[in-house]
């Protein structure tokens, strides 16, 4: 049976029995006919191939499609050979083994500064007692102010800041490196504030954020606490720990900072996609903080409060 004849038959079923709109069926039917051009007019469906279908792929790309469109071209003819397959007009589905293009990486949208700024300033969660409230306070500033990841942010201990020369070790996750990143004298006097009042109790847990129970803070706490405090204070609930990463990139460098120097200080060598980055010392990093962050100059003054806790 020739391809749009069983296509035909498929996308009906699509529209009478499974509901699929109007719009859908018809955009299957143009990515099933732009396969069916190329292929030779008598041939069966039954013959189709997977170099075909790779080269159908490979001529719809030259064509200027997106990688959303061959994806979903792909998709459609996945589905039509699912259906032919359990109805026995074919033996097995030649496109699964044909990858889906790889889609853009998007990166998050910043938060526009002022969010940003009263992220870090304000007090996050005045509902919830000390020394929580320090600990969600701490969280913030060394997300946006240090640019961290979450997972390095939960993995931090006490032993890897050094306040005096406000220096924070970061144990990346890839490949066991290291790296030496700048604290913001603001993220500084939180931190102090924290360990002023974190629980004696906890204090043979080497965990820089801890739970009411005593154990290290998680990354989805981390992420559902920020959700809350963005909730409280009034702001995009959508804010990730990723976002604060994200804008903490964006504000430096439209604070002036040098494109390789921030991708030291994230650790993160794709920020430029191909450039090769020479190694800058501490020193430099840290004058180009102060220099470029929007928060690396601000007082910081605390304000304590009693309520009920959360983890």
């Amino acid at each position: 049976m020739i391809l749009m004849h069983v296509a035909e038959k498929f996308l009906r079923q699509l529209e009478l029995v499974q509901r699929y709109s109007v719009h859908t069926v018809a955009a299957y039917r143009r990515d099933l006919i732009s396969l069916a051009d190329q292929l030779p007019p008598e041939q069966s469906i039954a013959q189709l191939s997977r170099n075909q279908v790779q080269d159908w792929m490979v001529r719809c790309h030259s064509q200027g499609l997106s990688a959303a469109s061959l994806s979903r071209r792909l998709s459609a003819l996945r589905s039509l050979l699912d259906w032919a397959e359990r109805e026995g007009v074919v033996k097995q589905n030649v496109a699964t083994s044909v990858p889906l293009p790889k889609q853009p990486k998007r990166l998050p949208r910043a938060l526009p500064p002022d969010q940003s700024a009263a992220l870090f300033t304000a007090n996050p969660n005045p509902k919830v007692a000390e020394p929580w409230q320090a600990r969600d306070q701490t969280m913030v500033a060394l997300l946006y102010g240090c640019g961290l990841r979450v997972s390095e942010l939960v993995a931090l201990n006490i032993g890897d800041l050094n306040l005096s020369s406000r220096q924070l070790q970061v144990e990346e996750g890839k490949g066991n490196k290291q790296r030496l990143v700048p604290i913001p004298k603001q993220a500084v006097a939180m931190v102090r504030h924290y360990l002023q009042l974190r629980p004696l109790n906890a204090a043979l847990q080497p965990a820089l954020l801890i739970n009411q129970r005593g154990g290290r803070l998680t990354s989805r706490s981390v992420q559902r606490l920020l959700k809350k405090i963005a909730r409280s204070i009034g702001i995009d609930d959508a804010v990730t720990p990723h976002r604060l990463r994200h804008s903490y990139a964006t504000d430096m460098l439209v604070g002036g900072a040098d494109l390789r120097a921030v991708q030291e200080l994230l650790g993160h060598a794709s920020l430029a996609t191909t450039e090769r980055y020479t190694h800058l010392d501490l020193g430099a990093l840290a004058k180009v903080y102060d220099q470029a962050h929007p928060r690396a100059h601000k007082k910081i003054g605390h304000t304590t409060h009693d309520g009920g806790g959360d983890s």
